[in-house]
């Protein structure tokens, strides 16, 4: 058997060991297929360094993969954009083509495409490989651009050491929407202005999303063209290594949201019909068109698509030193029907032929690849099937991924908000809903990212808020609406981040309730960029609650982190009590109390602990934190025997409050 430990940590999946076994052969299988007998994945997946434009010694040589292609010319400033005989690629077999000129012929900073003759048509496109598409002012039209900067930039800091138990504190963040001006940020900005501000946070690691370019801004970089790219929205390939090259000298580590679920249909800027078919990249037929997305879903199964996204895990890791990657859309990934419409209540459907069992491969594939070019790298799955293995460790027999990311936390938590008054919040379900993962598997909390946040939707703060935010967040308008909201958005994040398995995550601005929603500029909006910023301002306004939140969240992720409490076994919980809505747990020795009953605080509330003397060190009703107050935290608290001889404790617990308890 393949997979004893993987199979043996659950029972339920023993009916599919076959399924189990059989993905992991041909996982084998193919990897042997494209390394050979004495290769690695590493070694092959060098598609970038032979594909694409290079500069040699005496010469430009570009190298392009075009089956169907009859014909193909460089055009661009050099040749007046015109078809030039001199500027014919040669065709080298299998595909290939390949175009030599003169050093003379390009220089840094020039406009370049390739014009692809097929069959009964041509037309222009970007090479697959390029590394830097800027995007023309007047004419919008995408087109690569020659880098070969006099100066190649020069890296001041290494990586930063992964020390045992790291555990994953994620800043979820947009470069562009990360400026609060009407337009886009810039790399050069978010280096200077935004990573002090997430240093001063206490988070460890950033995410950053929409670096690979994309044509349309309000795709959230979701549709990608250019995977070998970084967006020339935000600036330059230096600026961007600049800025995650400061993230790691103050000890941050920097992974990137990758788009290897689908690409961009656009067939100028993209690589959509690249060679004059819709099959180079894709799956023929309706199969290659994504319903959902309007997208183009690649073809797993062809060791030319293997080669060129493999080459693009590890382009990322070596070129621009990020630390490792979020996979976006792995559900799609993973089912043929893209899990469109499925709920997954049952083990069958993970393991009933509408598997994409190529996908399945390159993703585990590409998880060891990472990790063979960067041992320490993160790998991040956003899943939501719960496909069972997915972050398990490739040597157990798991898809290889570091973490999954709880999705089902932020729907949970909109649907109680949206469905149920507050106190008609049932603890034991919270509980269950926030604690309840694989064993196997390592998962990353979140209250809400930048999903909760587009427009259809509302943050949380927007949720429990409404159109209160607008009128009462002075610090002198009492608002039992606004109290409420902000008790409840410190509540929701202690508890997410409580009962985490194996890290948290947050994205940019909702750690202080930004207000409204995310709209990028387009048609609908006359192409405004007032919903695609971040109000940061909003932070240092002494006369509004933002700051309360602000500075909650800041204390709240310093604790978690100096006292390096997600490596300590979560208990059972000491008490759940539905009537009084009181939730007490352990880890380690802190004890975690919650009270979201929005009416009822409790004097002397007596339940069995660990014996010792209890001091209080968070409490999300602290002034500091736009609470009231009502705690003594200098108070220490000393378990008792109670008449059945039990250790306990006998707590004031406000409503709405939730605090924390150090065991001296």
């Amino acid at each position: 058997m393949i997979y004893p430990e993987y199979l043996s940590n659950d029972p339920y999946l023993q009916p599919h060991a076959e399924a189990i076994t059989g993905r992991w052969q041909r996982t084998l299988d193919k990897e042997k297929e494209i390394t050979g007998p004495h290769g690695n994945l590493s070694d092959f997946a060098v598609g970038h360094l032979y594909y694409g434009l290079h500069k040699q010694k005496k010469s430009w040589i570009l190298r392009e993969w075009a089956p169907n292609a009859t014909k193909i010319y460089l055009i661009g400033d050099f040749s007046d954009w015109q078809l030039r005989e001199e500027f014919v690629f040669q065709n080298t077999g299998n595909g290939n083509w390949t175009l030599e000129l003169p050093l003379k012929t390009l220089k840094h900073g020039d406009y370049y495409k390739l014009h692809v003759c097929w069959n009964g048509g041509s037309g222009d496109r970007i090479s697959a490989w390029a590394r830097r598409v800027v995007q023309d002012e007047k004419t919008h039209l995408f087109t690569a651009q020659v880098w070969d900067p006099q100066k190649p930039y020069k890296w001041k800091h290494k990586t930063p050491a992964k020390k045992k138990g790291f555990i994953p504190l994620i800043y979820e963040a947009h470069v562009g929407m990360a400026t609060e001006e009407y337009g886009v940020g810039n790399y050069q900005h978010f280096r200077k202005k935004i990573l002090p501000y997430i240093k001063k946070l206490g988070y460890n690691t950033i995410q950053l999303m929409a670096i690979q370019e994309h044509p349309y801004y309000g795709s959230f970089g979701y549709h990608v063209s250019s995977f070998f790219a970084a967006s020339s929205r935000f600036g330059t390939p230096d600026e961007l290594k600049a800025l995650i090259d400061d993230a790691h000298g103050m000890g941050i580590f920097v992974i990137m949201d990758i788009v290897h679920s689908h690409a961009v249909k656009n067939e100028v800027e993209g690589i959509s019909r690249y060679d004059g078919t819709l099959y180079q990249f894709f799956h023929d037929g309706p199969r290659g068109d994504h319903p959902a997305w309007d997208s183009r879903c690649f073809d797993y199964g062809k060791n030319e698509v293997l080669h060129f996204l493999l080459s693009n895990c590890k382009f990322w890791l070596d070129e621009y030193r990020f630390d490792g990657y979020r996979f976006d859309g792995v559900t799609s990934m993973l089912y043929k029907d893209h899990g469109l419409g499925s709920a997954f209540t049952e083990y069958s459907q993970y393991y009933n032929g509408n598997q994409d069992d190529d996908a399945i491969v390159y993703i585990k594939l590409a998880n060891k690849l990472i990790h063979q070019v960067k041992p320490d790298a993160i790998s991040v799955a956003e899943e939501m099937s719960g496909m069972p293995g997915l972050a398990t460790p490739i040597e157990k027999g798991g898809y290889g991924f570091d973490y999954r990311l709880a999705m089902g936390i932020p729907d949970y938590w909109i649907k109680t908000i949206k469905e149920q008054k507050v106190e008609q919040w049932h603890v034991g379900d919270l509980y269950y809903n926030l604690s309840n993962k694989r064993a196997d598997e390592q998962t990353i909390h979140y209250a809400e990212s930048h999903d909760q946040a587009l427009v259809g939707d509302k943050t949380i703060i927007f949720w429990l808020m409404d159109k209160e935010m607008y009128f009462n967040m002075h610090v002198n308008h009492q608002n039992i609406v606004v109290d409420n909201g902000i008790a409840l958005h410190k509540l929701i994040r202690l508890i997410t981040l409580a009962t985490s398995g194996n890290g948290y995550l947050n994205f940019m601005g909702n750690e202080f309730g930004h207000p409204e929603w995310i709209d990028f500029p387009g048609q609908h909006n006359n192409w405004s960029y007032h919903y695609a910023r971040r109000l940061w301002s909003l932070v240092d306004n002494k006369d509004l609650r933002y700051r309360f939140l602000h500075e909650f969240d800041k204390q709240m992720i310093r604790f978690f982190k100096s006292r390096n409490i997600l490596n300590k076994p979560i208990n059972y919980p000491r008490v759940q009590n539905k009537g009084d809505q009181v939730l007490i747990f352990e880890r380690g020795k802190y004890l975690f109390v919650f009270n979201f009953s929005p009416f009822n605080s409790y004097t002397d509330y007596i339940f069995e602990a660990a014996k010792g003397t209890y001091k209080m060190v968070l409490d999300t009703d602290s002034d500091p934190f736009g609470g009231h107050g009502r705690q003594d935290h200098q108070v220490m608290h000393h378990s008792f025997k109670n008449p059945g001889g039990k250790a306990v404790l006998s707590l004031y617990i406000p409503s709405l409050s939730g605090f924390v308890l150090e065991k001296t």
